[in-house]
């Protein structure tokens, strides 16, 4: 049983059961005691003998090195070790390797701070736990700087493995702003971000990528990047609209499928519905929407879809386009939304298909200009919006998904100043990055 200080027997008559707490394979427990600043335990190894890795000669043994390295905590307390690394002496005279101190990957890296045990805790809790790295830090025993300097070696291997990219299919592209912390702050606040939404290869959308500036130059670049491999390998691309996202698709995608978003197109057409009962309260009452006009009591339940309003909902808002003649300007283009939504729930992707054609040959000619102009939009998008019916529902929603991440990830952190220490975690924490393989385990 461990008090405050364990001595177990040396050479042959170790302690299993602290060696099985100590969890190093290849590493014994020799001591442990109890600091303020935590636990502290002594660590050696017992190889008795070992190759030069310079000419694979056996070596001797000259002593011993103690180097101090920081653990995973253990009971709630931060743990260091102390491991007495053996030193060895090549005897061999052409060998270029004079001494050299034991080393053990799945322990220590070379020169390592943290344990392999502890750098695999830490990016555990940033991904899954919500941590923030000075909280970690804290748990540790050690300083931010310290802690970071550990894990950035990591991610960054990890976000360079090219096979983070195979297999994708269906690609969503979405921009975001990543700094608001002083608006005086130079260089692009805005990011663009690549995600992956090919259903069946992971459980959920994953972030792939997240580069400065948004632009169609900016996505075309990051195409251009990937290589003609994984262009080839996209089948959908889906965006929101935005003209120049949907240029770099078109240059650098020409094979696949570009789908817009069916939440952006009804949300366009709700902002229509808002932009004609602001214009009609204004040519009716002389001002803005206040308390007791018709237009502005209804101005919410214009916003929802027409089959999940209630008998009192829709009591009101007959009385409301039937308070003034000009009302039914804003009745016409509440009914032109409507029949928008309606499209995307219609029972079969061929029905929604012939509604929304219907829709985007008519409502150009609408006498309402808000109207007119949002059919004007929906023409020059015609084919990215019905190839949402040729797609089984492709749609760019996994991408806000990951948006959402992102911005939980940056509350948390309270902010960041650093664009790679940014990125780094966002694919950790929103992108699955993977560091297992980086760090021996």
């Amino acid at each position: 049983m461990l008090n405050h200080s364990c001595v177990c027997p040396a050479a042959l008559d170790r302690c299993d059961r602290c060696d099985l707490l100590l969890d190093f394979p290849g590493l014994h427990l020799v001591a442990v005691s109890k600091a303020r600043a935590g636990l502290f335990l002594e660590v050696e190894s017992c190889d008795p003998v070992t190759g030069c890795p310079g000419c694979g000669v056996i070596a001797t043994g000259h002593g011993r090195i103690a180097v101090e390295v920081i653990d995973a905590p253990w009971a709630g307390r931060p743990v260091r070790f102390r491991w007495r690394k053996r030193r060895w002496v090549c005897l061999e005279d052409v060998c270029e390797v004079a001494t050299f101190l034991e080393q053990d990957p799945e322990v220590c890296a070379p020169r390592g701070l943290l344990s392999t045990r502890a750098i695999r805790w830490a990016i555990g809790q940033l991904r899954r736990e919500g941590a923030t790295i000075q909280g970690l830090a804290r748990q540790l025993g050690t300083t931010w700087n310290t802690l970071w300097s550990q894990i950035q070696p990591v991610l960054t291997q990890a976000a360079e493995d090219p096979s983070r990219f195979e297999g994708v299919q269906v690609l969503g592209v979405d921009e975001h702003i990543w700094h608001h912390r002083d608006p005086r702050r130079r260089g692009p606040k805005a990011l663009t971000g690549m995600v992956d939404l090919t259903r069946g290869t992971h459980p959920t959308a994953r972030l792939l990528d997240l580069v400065p500036g948004r632009s169609g130059a900016v996505y075309r670049d990051w195409l251009d990047e990937r290589g003609e491999r994984f262009r080839e390998g996209i089948e959908i691309a889906t965006l929101d609209p935005f003209q120049g996202y949907k240029n770099a698709i078109d240059d650098q995608l020409e094979d696949a499928i570009c789908v817009l978003d069916a939440f952006h197109i009804v949300k366009l057409a709700g902002a229509v519905v808002d932009d004609v009962r602001r214009r009609i309260q204004q040519e009716t009452l002389g001002h803005r929407g206040r308390k007791g006009d018709p237009l502005f009591g209804i101005r919410h339940v214009l916003r929802a879809g027409r089959d999940r309003l209630t008998t009192r909902q829709q009591n009101r808002l007959a009385r409301a386009f039937s308070a003034h003649p000009a009302h039914v300007a804003v009745e016409v283009a509440y009914q032109c939304a409507q029949d928008l939504r309606d499209s995307f729930h219609q029972p079969t992707p061929a029905q929604g298909r012939r509604l929304a054609e219907r829709l985007i040959d008519r409502l150009p000619s609408c006498p309402i200009p808000e109207i007119a102009r949002l059919g004007k939009t929906l023409r020059r998008w015609k084919k990215a919006i019905l190839a949402y019916f040729d797609t089984d529902g492709a749609s760019n929603g996994g991408t806000e998904a990951i948006n959402g991440i992102i911005e939980l990830g940056r509350r948390i952190a309270r902010g960041f100043r650093n664009f790679e220490h940014y990125r780094l975690r966002m694919l950790l924490i929103a992108g699955g990055l993977d560091a297992s393989p980086h760090t021996h385990l």
